[in-house]
């Protein structure tokens, strides 16, 4: 007997380039800057707490929206440094990642047929979520000149029709580097404004913005947090990539639904680790300090470029840094990363992969979160070109 054939939900989507690359740096031992993870450990501290918990006993289901003591925790530091105060019992839920928080809003909000803009290049886990609710994605390429990546609000406007449901917009951005400011947050209220669209903010790299600018929650802007998800990730924020605990915070009608669609999808989060973060958490210099943590690997990283036939664009925010390589090469950017990971030893990330059409524009994206050693290393390689 055959396997049945089963017509696929999502026929744009094949292996990623995130796995692609991986492997490839793996084959020619090249130094991996392409995925966006750590290759350094976690504070000891949070480690022993999470195992504090596990021998404590808290080894079984917490409630589905997550540990009391973590929700408090979460409302408390938003409203500290957003100022706006989410009530911990109805309007903060404990996800398993910042990925199925997006995942659990766009399938909660999003019905056949509905338009949702989303901001290109983008994060590519929005365009499944949204194909996986029946939705319809409408794509908006950000401009790219001297001051980096920004957001056209014009043309965002503009692709507004009776149909959109929902705007979603990433900043700290993946994978530019690039930051929203209080007028981008006016200029999408401004669109929003007398209309029932939804937004979904991902703020994953809220802990991430460089040279003293305060981060642009749109939980600081009380129209648009009346009608927002605001997603943010503890993996990214502790170094902990691979625990895949996150949180969303919305107003009270938006979270009823939210956690109807997230009590299937994955009902509750591990028990141990949401412990050992709310323990953490009372602790606020982590996230205090990395700023500055991640800024003095930024401009490590830049440094040793600026003297390469590398053009670096600006990097306000993210652990991520891009950079033209025409004067390098013309191939286009999966080749020429390929290139660069078998050549140079050097994985990164085309930044065409990021866009739902093929859209080439001579830019790769590089992680810097990583070792200093082991950012010397790729730089050795890459100053060389």
């Amino acid at each position: 007997m055959s396997t049945p054939a089963l017509p696929t939900r999502l026929p744009a989507v094949g292996t990623t380039v995130f796995t692609r690359m991986s492997q490839l740096a793996l084959e020619h031992g090249a130094v991996n800057l392409g995925q966006g993870f750590p290759d350094f450990d976690c504070d000891p501290q949070l480690v022993e707490l999470v195992s504090r918990a596990m021998r404590a006993g808290h080894n079984q289901y917490p409630f589905m929206s997550g540990v009391p003591a973590l929700r408090e925790a979460i409302a408390a530091k938003i409203e500290r440094l957003y100022g706006r105060r989410y009530d911990d019992a109805a309007e903060i839920t404990v996800t398993a990642g910042a990925t199925q928080a997006i995942m659990t809003a766009i399938l909660c909000s999003v019905h056949p047929g509905d338009e949702v803009i989303v901001i290109e290049p983008a994060y590519d886990a929005y365009l499944p979520a949204i194909a996986l609710a029946g939705g319809v994605a409408v794509p908006v390429s950000m401009q790219v000149g001297e001051q980096g990546y920004s957001v056209p609000w014009e043309r965002v406007a503009a692709a507004v029709t009776p149909r959109t449901r929902m705007i979603v917009v990433n900043t700290p951005h993946n994978p530019t580097g690039s930051i929203l400011r209080e007028a981008d947050l006016e200029a999408l209220a401004a669109i929003v404004d007398g209309s029932e669209i939804l937004v979904l903010s991902d703020e994953v790299y809220e802990h991430m913005v460089f040279d003293g600018v305060p981060h642009a929650s749109v939980a600081r802007h009380p129209a648009l947090a009346e009608r927002a998800f605001v997603v943010s990730s503890f993996g990214k924020t502790y170094h902990v990539t691979g625990w895949k605990v996150g949180y969303v915070a919305a107003p009270a009608p938006l979270m009823l639904e939210f956690r109807k669609v997230h009590q299937y999808n994955v009902f509750t989060v591990n028990t141990p680790m949401q412990h050992g973060i709310a323990a953490y958490m009372q602790d606020p210099a982590p996230y205090q300090e990395l700023p500055a943590f991640y800024q003095n690997k930024r401009d490590l990283f830049r440094a040793g470029l600026a003297g390469s036939r590398f053009e670096l664009l600006p990097a306000s925010g993210t652990y991520f840094q891009c950079v033209r390589y025409d004067a390098i090469s013309d191939l286009p950017e999966a080749e020429f990363a390929a290139w660069l990971t078998a050549e140079a030893k050097v994985a990164a990330i085309p930044v065409s992969a990021f866009y739902s059409r093929p859209q080439e524009s001579g830019v790769v994206r590089f992680c810097f979160a990583k070792k200093d050693e082991t950012l010397r290393k790729a730089l050795a390689s890459l100053a060389k070109l």
